[in-house]
């Protein structure tokens, strides 16, 4: 295996509704953006991978930014298609095969819920006939059942999505700028109980590009100086094990099994070489507010049942002892699926790199983090996790 991969460029296109651009060009806006960070043209691009869930094939982009004739691999995994494509493009390097790798994502929901189809996942009609292929209403019976086993109030429910909302204010990027307040949420119609309209995330548009390169490539192009290179510690994608209990899944074990989040934190710690303890800054994903919630604890962050206390002191806001979903999340910038696990990645880049604007963490040594950890779940069951190191 080769030396050390690098991120050395990262582009984004603002989450929302952006009603003269295709999900297409939104992804090329990114890229673009991505290239102009790197210092790089396309021409220099060695392979890329990238997908989208409702856009179209990524590897079409070739048709605006130029027909290199590049490898360009489609990445199709549900929520998890950009840390997908991310590690793809990392594995790629690290193999010795390129020194230049693009990982790209974007898409462009139509407003409403997800409309999954039962077939597509291997299910039967009856399935989505009890409304379960819905998943507002899958999380939330979700997050009932772990409210009830570790003690987590609704307040708590509200907290997380008030975090969101507050960081998302100071987040270009993101689509919800306005701060909501705690009662205002609380208070809001309720969707599918416990949650309310303000605690779930909506599907939205946007794109995210992220440029990699070898160590050897990124010292030759100067991208390590200035803090403009951020090293891939790790990266790890799960599936589900046996007795978990996941989205579009037809039953539940009566035994406790894994959860594929668990083990790929546990996969992308072990090989980082480092604990939750030593992470400064985390992207978790939050579908809904209890998703972040359980999530805290799937990753190592927190015991179950904790979340009550961190929530309470702020210890996962801006400014606590490790702030979650920096950006505002899911909650405030939509999901756009193909680009969200990649915007996970992004904002720690920007943090890292001291780039964050009036999101910036501070670090513990107040220069700024040095790791950051971002984490995806997606359906049928299926985690990825990154770790960056400046």
């Amino acid at each position: 295996m080769s030396e050390n991969v690098y991120i050395i460029g990262a582009g984004i296109h603002p989450f929302g509704r952006t009603e003269e651009r295709s999900g297409r060009e939104q992804g090329v806006y990114a890229v673009r953006e991505a290239l102009k960070d790197a210092g790089l043209e396309w021409a220099d691009m060695e392979c890329a991978y990238g997908g989208s869930a409702a856009a179209g094939s990524a590897d079409i982009m070739v048709n605006e930014l130029g027909l290199t004739s590049l490898p360009f691999t489609n990445v199709a995994n549900g929520c998890a298609t950009g840390g997908s494509a991310l590690a793809a493009a990392q594995q790629a390097i690290a193999s010795g095969m390129y020194d230049l790798a693009l990982a790209v994502g974007f898409d462009k929901h139509p407003r409403g819920a997800f409309n999954a189809k039962p077939a597509d996942y291997g299910l039967p009609d009856w399935y989505g006939q009890t409304g379960m292929m819905l998943t507002t209403q899958f999380f939330a019976l979700k997050i009932q059942r772990y409210m009830q086993l570790h003690g987590i109030s609704r307040t708590t429910l509200g907290r997380v999505a008030e975090k969101a909302f507050r960081n998302g204010a100071k987040t270009p990027h993101a689509w919800r700028r306005s701060e909501i307040d705690l009662e205002t949420i609380m208070n809001a119609p309720m969707i599918n109980d416990p949650l309310t309209k303000f605690m779930f995330c909506s599907p939205s548009e946007g794109g995210v590009a992220l440029i990699l390169a070898s160590e050897k490539k990124a010292k030759e192009l100067g991208a390590l100086q200035n803090r403009g290179g951020v090293k891939i510690a790790k990266i790890a994608v799960k599936t589900r094990p046996p007795d978990s209990f996941e989205v579009f899944q037809p039953g539940v074990s009566v035994k406790e099994g894994g959860k594929p989040t668990v083990l790929a934190s546990k996969a992308a710690f072990e090989g980082a070489g480092i604990g939750p303890e030593d992470v400064e800054v985390a992207q978790l994903q939050d579908t809904e507010s209890g998703a972040e919630i359980m999530h805290m604890a799937e990753n190592g962050f927190c015991k179950d049942g904790e979340q009550e206390e961190w929530l309470a002191n702020g210890w996962s806001a801006l400014g606590g002892k490790l702030p979650i979903n920096t950006d505002g999340g899911c909650l405030a910038c939509g999901e756009p699926i193909g680009a969200s696990g990649l915007r996970q990645v992004y904002e720690n880049v920007e943090q890292l790199r001291g780039r964050a604007g009036d999101r910036q963490v501070a670090g513990r040594d107040g220069k700024g983090p040095k790791l950051g950890y971002s984490h995806v779940y997606g359906a049928p069951g299926l985690s990825a996790v990154a770790i960056l190191e400046r």
